[in-house]
């Protein structure tokens, strides 16, 4: 298992979750995501690897994804007007994109 060809295709689904469900802020949008995805990525290629290696169960790793959704802060598209419910609907997109992803990939 590549997790850096896991992490760049992680992160290309994301940027276009970002361009499909905000449009119009599309730079904010992907200036959160690097963000997020910095902050998190030591865990995520650890979580990964535990659930590639049998260790975790799929619901055990998407709790543990779901359980970094304060740090998606989406703090450059709240300062564009976009609402906070917007923004919570697009915090659960992306943690459900992050483990589509890897389920994809790893299962």
């Amino acid at each position: 298992m590549d997790f850096e060809d896991i992490f760049k295709q992680m992160k290309d689904n994301l940027f276009e979750l970002i361009g499909d469900r905000v449009s119009d802020f599309t730079s904010e949008g992907k200036k959160d995501m690097k963000a997020f995805l910095e902050a998190s990525k030591g865990k995520l290629k650890t979580w990964t690897q535990l659930l590639a290696d049998g260790m975790l169960t799929l619901d055990d790793f998407n709790w543990l994804v779901k359980s970094q959704k304060d740090l998606l802060v989406m703090q450059a598209l709240y300062q564009t007007g976009t609402s906070k419910i917007k923004l919570g609907h697009l915090k659960n997109a992306v943690i459900r994109t992050i483990v589509d992803t890897v389920k994809k990939i790893v299962l």
